[in-house]
């Protein structure tokens, strides 16, 4: 493994620690606010800031997003994302070791195909971790868009039907996927630092989707549907429209089953989300 791939291991994987333990220090602050609503902004902006409990919150976040920045600036998008995904499993048995408390089956499986992912992306960096070609900067604007389109979609249905919690973690993790993607765009520089401003739309329609699920539903609901798809779909597109290579030979197949393994293990432990909350107030 390389220096510079080494680096980015450590750094994924504290951003992704930390990042989940401030979604569910902010879901706890959320969920005793007044409501909040998109038709009044300024109203729940200050709503949040003024509350200390939100903030902290919002600073771990703010931490982890900036250890994920600088991991994408030392690997590939595909690499940085498997270990975010990877990493929740991690957190989960840390967590459950620290409050003496065992896991429930789903949750030890969860725990035990994360790890596994993880360890299978390791043994398959002995290959190399390839930057790529970059992509086509039309395919990436043109899967950006199409992932706003279905994010807004997304709402559009949840309100229709009843089901805002579900809806706007869904749209919550679509645009924080483009914010991911954006970000590693940007860091190739010259021309393409013009998609840092797709990265801040993308973050910051994710944040307030994510505050207003808070508020329609549990961490269970919002926070492990935005993690399930801001995790997959970074990965998707980093071999799809990025062009980041595979290794090849048995590498390859080994690098395909730690891709599957850390969303799967992803998939299990979204409903981590509502026994962390009460371990971590």
């Amino acid at each position: 493994m390389h220096a510079a791939t080494a680096v980015a291991v450590v750094l994924a994987l504290a951003s992704t620690t930390l990042t989940n333990v401030a979604y569910l220090r902010e879901h706890d602050a959320v969920a005793a606010l007044p409501p909040l609503s998109p038709r009044h902004p300024l109203q729940s902006a200050r709503r949040l800031l003024a509350d200390r409990a939100w903030l902290r919150g919002f600073v771990l976040e703010t931490t982890g997003f900036s250890l994920y920045v600088l991991a994408l600036a030392f690997a590939p998008l595909t690499l940085v994302q498997s270990l975010a995904a990877g990493g929740i499993g991690v957190l989960a048995f840390v967590s459950a070791r620290m409050s003496h408390r065992a896991l429930p089956r789903h949750e030890v499986v969860g725990v035990a195909v994360s790890i596994v992912g993880l360890v299978a992306l390791a043994v398959s960096l002995a290959g190399g971790a390839g930057e790529g070609g970059g992509g086509s900067t039309g395919e990436i604007v043109l899967w950006l868009a199409a992932t706003g389109a279905v994010a807004v979609a997304a709402v559009a249905v949840g309100s229709r039907v009843g089901a805002l919690a579900v809806s706007e973690g869904i749209a919550g993790g679509l645009f924080f996927s483009i914010g991911d993607i954006s970000v590693k765009v940007a860091t190739q520089g010259g021309g393409r630092a013009a998609f840092g401003i797709a990265a801040v739309v993308g973050y910051g329609l994710g944040t307030a989707l994510l505050q207003l699920g808070y508020q329609h539903g549990g961490a269970l609901t919002v926070a492990g549907l935005a993690t399930l798809l801001t995790n997959a779909l970074p990965i998707a597109a980093g071999t799809v429209v990025l062009g980041e290579p595979l290794p090849h030979g048995a590498l390859r197949a080994v690098r395909i089953l730690a891709f599957g393994a850390v969303t799967a293990g992803a998939i299990l432990l979204a409903r981590r989300s509502a026994h962390l909350t009460n371990t971590l107030r």
